[in-house]
């Protein structure tokens, strides 16, 4: 199979002209983006476009009153890609919107858990003795909608006095999974679970936020006092050796640490079930519940690795894994659902803490190669040599 890559985009300068270079950058993928998610939303809930952004409305002032260099972004974004705000703002909300229960117009199948399943994702730290080369590893996995896999960019946001950038978002977005300059990685999965009607910040928003910051405990300050709208796992992990994961929901937050140096989270409570869905809880992504024991078989193996590049040959591999097949650890669209209902590993990502390189995949690990990123985490301004 032809190997894709993706396309690698950096932006610089203050928050509403780095927006603009984005959106003048990716303006065909946004375009593309928003048809995707109108034609999607449409199917799963009757809701039109417009309908979609008067919803994702919202957020905008508890994102402008959190982060308002943030909505000077995305009018940026806006702007360069000729949208509007409110249609860069749909698009860094769109699980919100999905999963929002106050919006009693949609009908009561789309409001099921069963029927739209949490972003799916794995995440992994890796270090200590876990890894034999002696570096530190992060990475995932990152399972959505087949429908948006050629929205999906390689984003470099040079951003001083913050921390450099690098992360793999859809296009528009202004944050989701990555890493920064500051030796920090952050790596996230969907949760599921239905909370109150009170509005809390976009997870886009909320994962920005955290890699913006220059030390681990600054991160999980963010994580840990800020109140986001729909319950998210997030995994971080730091160039000297440390992870921590955390189940984020609008109810309170459990937390686990890697165990012998590894650490793997899915898309099920791991730490423990909040008691606000003790009740009836059932994990929203059946699949995690094998996905996330078969990554750890599979990276066990990193303890016998002599260097980075055989490590990467290993998490390849782990990450590839097909038991289940097609809703396994590696994950393939099912032939048995519509099309817009058919998901994919988007990503498999590897992120080398250690000496700062950053290799991603377009699409499924086990039939594309690591893209290396053309750029070290630890060069250019914001960087913590």
């Amino acid at each position: 199979m032809a190997q894709r890559t993706l396309p690698v985009i950096e932006i610089a300068g203050p928050p509403a002209e780095r927006g603009r270079q984005y959106g003048e950058a990716v303006r065909d993928r946004i375009h593309a983006a928003i048809a995707y998610y109108e034609a999607a939303f449409g199917a799963s809930s009757g809701l039109t476009w417009q309908q979609v952004t008067a919803r994702a409305a919202r957020w905008l002032a508890p994102v402008r009153d959190y982060a308002p260099h943030l909505v000077d972004e995305m009018q940026g974004i806006a702007d360069g890609a000729g949208v509007n705000l409110l249609d860069i703002l749909a698009l860094n909300a769109r699980g919100e919107v999905l999963y929002d229960k106050s919006f009693t117009k949609i009908s009561e199948a789309a409001l099921s858990a069963d029927e739209e399943p949490a972003e799916g994702c794995t995440s992994y730290a890796v270090y200590g003795e876990a890894s034999g080369d002696g570096h530190v590893y992060a990475g995932q996995n990152w399972d959505w909608r087949a429908g948006v896999a050629d929205t999906v960019v390689l984003l470099r946001i040079v951003q001083p006095p913050k921390p450099t950038l690098i992360m793999q978002v859809e296009a528009g977005q202004i944050g989701r999974q990555g890493a920064s300059s500051a030796g920090i990685a952050l790596n996230a999965n969907g949760l599921g679970g239905r909370f109150d009607d009170a509005i809390g910040l976009p997870q886009t928003v909320v994962r920005r936020s955290v890699l913006d910051q220059d030390s681990i405990t600054d991160a999980l300050e963010v994580l840990c006092r800020t109140r986001a709208h729909i319950a998210s796992n997030a995994l971080l992990t730091c160039r000297e050796g440390f992870a921590v994961d955390l189940e984020t929901t609008p109810a309170g937050h459990g937390w686990m640490y890697p165990t012998d140096g590894l650490l793997v989270h899915g898309n099920h409570y791991q730490a423990g079930v909040p008691a606000a869905l003790t009740a009836g809880y059932r994990p929203v992504s059946s699949d995690s519940l094998v996905r996330v024991p078969r990554a750890e078989a599979g990276l066990r193996a990193l303890c016998t690795s002599t260097g980075p590049d055989e490590s990467r040959k290993i998490i390849r591999q782990a990450m590839s894994d097909h038991l289940g097949h097609p809703e396994s650890l590696c994950t393939h669209p099912d032939p048995r659902k519509p099309a817009l209902r058919h998901w994919t590993t988007l990503v498999s990502s590897c992120v080398d803490l250690t000496s700062g390189e950053y290799h991603a995949t377009a699409g499924t690990p086990c039939e594309h190669e690591y893209q290396r990123v053309p750029w070290n985490l630890y060069d250019g301004p914001g960087a913590h040599r």
